[in-house]
C-alpha cells in the first residue's frame, strides 16, 4: 500500500460520493478545502447538479474522466456498493472518511489493487503530512 503522504501527492482527481451542495455540512468543507489545495473535485450524488462549481454525478460510473481517490461521505452500510464501482471505474484509491468502515469492502478493494483508507478524515490528512 502507498503511504498516505504519496497517495495525496500523486492524486490530481478526487470524486466525492455523497458531496452535499449545503456549506455547513462535513462534505462541502472538506471538498472546498481540497479544491482550493489544487485536487480536482468531482461530486458524486443523485440529488446534486452542481457543487462548488463542478458538475455533479449521479453515480462513479457517470463520471467521463479517471478518477484518483473515491473519497466516501457515506454511511458504512453504503461502503460495498461504491467499492464495487470504483473497481469498475479503475479508480485507484478509496478513502473512507472518518467514522466511515467496512473491511470486507476494503478488503475486496484491495484484492482488486486498489489502496485503502478508512475512518480517516483526508482534510486532516493533508494539512497534517502536505500543508
Amino acid at each position: 500500500m502507498a503511504s498516505i503522504a504519496e497517495i495525496l501527492r500523486q492524486a490530481r482527481t478526487i470524486a466525492v460520493v455523497g458531496l452535499s451542495g449545503k456549506p455547513w455540512r462535513p462534505s462541502y468543507g472538506v471538498a472546498g478545502y481540497l479544491q482550493r489545495a489544487g485536487y480536482r473535485i468531482i461530486p458524486v450524488n443523485p440529488n446534486e447538479s452542481e457543487v462548488l462549481g463542478e458538475k455533479a454525478y449521479p453515480s462513479l460510473e457517470a463520471i467521463p474522466e479517471r478518477v484518483d481517490i473515491v473519497n466516501v461521505f457515506r454511511r458504512s452500510e453504503f461502503v460495498p456498493e461504491i467499492v464495487e464501482a470504483a473497481i469498475r471505474i479503475g479508480a485507484r484509491v478509496v478513502w473512507l472518511q472518518e467514522g466511515v468502515r467496512h473491511d470486507e469492502a476494503a478488503e475486496k478493494a484491495r484484492q482488486a489493487g486498489l489502496d485503502v483508507i478508512q475512518d480517516r478524515c483526508i482534510l486532516k490528512e493533508h494539512r497534517r503530512l502536505l500543508s
